[in-house]
């Protein structure tokens, strides 16, 4: 039901934007339509939260439960968010199609953390893509826009061969297609090449869609060319689903084939081969986002970085390791859209998102660069924001997975390190805003008390996440044990 008002939302969006208000000034149409997108949003939020049991629908193909409702909750926030700071932005003449299709991705996502039944799956994957390409190819007026959404879709197209294969795959060794009953029927198989090539097969797919190393290379163009808060909405929303059902994908449907990626006792499976991909994510994001001058292209490649630190929660493979991932990726989603509002209003006043374009930023915009200096010290992980107990607690999870192996220590600690080069990199963002003096030719940035009140709000989420954990940590604990993850 959820998902129906939002759909409701989308085409009252494009009714109103198309048949009534098309002669309108753009600026008064995107606040129309952003409040009718904001009003779904809300109404399906609270529809969502008067449903207490837990449900399973059309046989199993998609699964009502509280963790559904939290991330579901997630994502509607981040939906309205994304839709608060476009409002002010002027990248397209097409709004209420712009916002009917951020509607439209945000049921798919919400489909996607339902589904455990692999045709649902890759049905809601797809719903999700093709909004999202088409969302990166928003701006006609920028050729930027049209490349970004072109290496997106080649990219995202070959995603979704390689998971169509390794879905089919498994689907052929298993005869069943529901998650749970796949891992029955694989139960006591031994890990023979066929599935082997399906694992691979699936692991490669969802890489794609989560950006990991080395099926990166659309991330870096696809955020620097698309809008900005169409980047945002890739970066924060995109992730939270993919990763969750990703890791649902793995701790359920291929229970039993974990192996183990515990130092000197490696054993084949998914673990080993996720592990080898956090590996290359966290080094490649982190030494790469070292060289970047423009602060789009650095977010995608700390982005690529923080997908490496995010499936650590995967390779837990336990309910500390869920809880641990669902809390990361939704305060690194909160962080960075937050992060994305402030350089839309930056690229805005000066035309682009270079680093030296925030020179002295804490004189002309204070409040802006109070906000960016939360989002990126919470990225870097300093303590007490959101950013320092997620990687705390995917940390944690991971180190003690394994107990009489020592775990993923050697991971940990490897993430550790890359941790501490990434404090580099979001401190020359820092050094630009509160150090470096504005050229005299800079054009003064005064955005609006609305724009600067939405960007406030996403800071300070991350400073209450961070503060107090437990508001999200504790539910999500409860919500995985009813879950029975």
């Amino acid at each position: 039901m959820p998902e129906t008002i939002l759909v409701i939302a989308a085409l009252a969006v494009l009714a109103a934007d198309v048949l009534v208000m098309r002669d309108d000034p753009a600026r008064q149409r995107f606040i129309v339509s952003a409040a009718i997108s904001c009003v779904g949003c809300f109404a399906a939020l609270f529809w969502m939260f008067n449903i207490e049991h837990h449900e399973t629908v059309l046989n199993g193909m998609l699964v009502v439960d509280p963790l559904t409702r939290l991330l579901k909750a997630a994502l509607l926030g981040l939906t309205a968010f994304t839709l608060l700071i476009s409002v002010e932005r002027d990248f397209t003449d097409h709004v209420g199609e712009y916002c009917a299709l951020i509607l439209l991705a945000t049921v798919g996502m919400m489909f996607l953390v339902s589904s455990e039944e692999l045709l649902m799956i890759f049905l809601s994957l797809e719903l999700t893509s093709l909004s999202l390409y088409i969302l990166a190819a928003f701006n006609k007026r920028d050729i930027r826009s049209a490349e970004a959404a072109l290496k997106y879709f080649l990219f995202g197209g070959t995603a979704a061969a390689f998971a169509l294969f390794g879905l089919s795959l498994i689907y052929g060794l298993s005869g069943a297609t529901n998650l749970k009953q796949i891992a029955r029927a694989l139960s006591g198989q031994a890990l023979d090449p066929l599935l082997i090539c399906a694992i691979v097969m699936t692991i490669v797919g969802f890489g794609f869609k989560v950006a990991a190393v080395p099926f990166h290379l659309w991330a870096p163009d696809a955020y620097q060319g698309a809008p900005t808060p169409s980047a945002a909405f890739i970066a924060s929303g995109s992730k939270v689903a993919s990763f969750f059902i990703f890791a649902k994908v793995m701790m359920l449907g291929f229970a039993g084939a974990e192996g183990s990626a515990a130092w000197r006792s490696m054993i084949s499976g998914w673990v080993p081969a996720i592990a080898l991909l956090a590996v290359l994510s966290m080094a490649l994001g982190n030494l790469a986002a070292i060289a970047q001058k423009n602060v789009k292209r650095l977010l995608a490649y700390s982005a690529i970085a923080h997908a490496g630190y995010a499936l650590l929660g995967v390779l837990a493979d336990n309910a500390q390791g869920v809880s641990s991932l669902v809390y990361y990726v939704v305060t690194y989603a909160l962080t960075v859209l937050g992060a994305f509002g402030v350089v839309a209003i930056v690229e805005e006043t000066t035309g682009d998102s270079h680093m030296g374009n925030f020179a002295g930023l804490a004189r002309r915009a204070p409040v802006l660069a109070l906000c960016m200096m939360i989002f990126m010290l919470s990225l870097a992980g300093i303590p007490p924001l959101a950013g320092f107990f997620g990687k705390f607690y995917l940390f944690a999870a991971a180190a003690g997975s394994d107990s009489k192996n020592l775990g993923l220590l050697w991971l940990v600690i490897f993430a550790v390190a890359m941790s501490a080069v990434s404090l580099y990199y979001y401190l020359q963002v820092l050094k630009q805003i509160y150090v470096a003096e504005a050229p005299a030719s800079a054009s003064s940035v005064t955005p609006s008390l609305f724009t600067q009140g939405v960007v406030a709000l996403l800071a300070a989420g991350v400073v209450l996440l961070g503060c107090a954990p437990d508001l999200l940590v504790g539910r999500l604990v409860q919500a995985i044990k009813i879950a029975g993850l």
